[in-house]
């Protein structure tokens, strides 16, 4: 297991342990809530952190989408070390939902994978045009230092719909520990080339999956989520949330995700 002050680990009493798997610039501490409740209802949950993450721009920076998936097998096989016996399960947000789709093809024998809010693209209602264009191929320049470091500030809503955590974060009374405040392009091109692998892969995985986005999604249209529902290989469950932005783990219906996970992690199939 890591030795870092970000990263959880609750032992749980049931056969079943969760990988969580937080999003890009991200860290565990978005991930808690969730795994707390898990964790009541008897769940092993470990949430590392991914390459480069909970540093700075430059360690991030210094890290392509292969070393955070490195992480993330890591954690897993650290996990089945741990606990033979266990059934495996990851949920992740985002990129890091991705992450968890990607360990599930290379790993037939992984029990379940929550996603939640994925994006292919940043085509969400509160996104600029430019931003949802520099998801497409950077080839030429993304590898220039200049254009790795331009920066893009997350703004309000900030994945939230629920209006007093939202400007509890505006105003700096709640802050993610170890998140980043920006995406940098050089991170946001790994997470191109991490996509564009992971469509490659869809039709290869067969582990049961659930797609959890929100219909007013202001970063990613729920249509990211519908992309993966039309060409995975096996079976798959989707469900649209009414009442959340972004970050549906932490937003207004985050007990709800967290029930859904819970129910769809103790019957898969």
């Amino acid at each position: 297991m890591q030795d870092n002050k970000y990263s959880f680990f609750y032992p749980g009493s049931l056969n079943k342990s969760v990988l969580l798997i937080h999003g890009l610039t991200g860290s565990p501490a978005e991930m808690k809530y969730l795994g707390k409740q898990l964790h009541k209802l008897g769940f092993t949950v470990y949430a590392p952190v991914l390459a480069g993450h909970c540093r700075d721009i430059d360690r991030l920076l210094a890290t392509s989408w292969e070393d955070w998936y490195t992480s993330i097998e890591t954690a897993y096989q650290d996990l089945r070390s741990r606990n033979p016996l266990h059934e495996i399960y990851t949920a992740g947000i985002c990129a890091g939902g991705a992450l968890g789709l990607i360990l599930a093809a290379n790993h037939p024998e992984l029990a379940g994978v929550a996603t939640y809010s994925l994006a292919f693209r940043y085509d969400g209602w509160n996104m600029s045009q430019l931003l949802h264009r520099i998801t497409t191929p950077l080839s030429l320049v993304a590898g220039l230092p200049l254009i790795k470091r331009i920066q893009f500030a997350e703004k309000e809503p900030f994945g939230l719909k629920d209006e007093r955590l939202r400007a509890r974060v505006k105003t700096g009374e709640i802050r993610i520990e170890g998140a980043l405040d920006y995406f940098p392009m050089g991170a946001l091109y790994q997470m191109y080339l991490m996509n564009e692998q992971l469509k490659r892969l869809l039709p290869q995985i067969h582990t049961p999956v659930l797609l959890l986005h929100a219909l007013e999604d202001d970063m990613s249209h729920w249509r990211n989520s519908d992309y993966v529902a039309k060409h995975i290989g096996g079976k798959c469950r989707m469900h649209l949330l009414e009442d959340s932005y972004h970050m549906i783990h932490v937003d207004k219906e985050r007990k709800k995700v967290a029930e859904l996970t819970a129910e769809f992690f103790i019957a898969p199939s």
